[in-house]
């Protein structure tokens, strides 16, 4: 059976995970199978700049530190289930990716 793999990225988990279970009501009330939302590994972007600009002095560092987090939900592959996707509002600094998968 074929299946839409849709791969959410963002910032805040709450968010991520909102959106996830919405994807997943939405998919029972159609009656499409569903798995998930599925946590994957977060991200870890860190960035370390000397506060300083001209590098004399006590040296101070500013640690800057950005997290994306992923979920993960699979669905039957059903026409009415990805038009009841498509219509969702999707927050700022959200990141939808839609897949088929056989």
């Amino acid at each position: 059976m074929r299946k839409a793999r849709i791969k959410i990225s963002g910032p805040d988990p709450k968010i991520l995970d909102n959106l996830g279970w919405d994807i997943k009501n939405m998919s029972k009330k159609v009656g499409a199978k569903v798995s998930g939302p599925i946590p994957l590994p977060t991200k870890r972007l860190k960035i370390t700049t000397l506060t300083s600009p001209d590098g004399e002095g006590t040296q101070r560092w500013d640690r800057w530190e950005k997290r994306i987090h992923k979920r993960i939900v699979d669905v039957s592959l059903d026409e009415r289930v990805m038009r009841h996707i498509m219509r969702l509002q999707v927050p700022a600094h959200v990141h939808v990716e839609i897949e088929i998968v056989a």
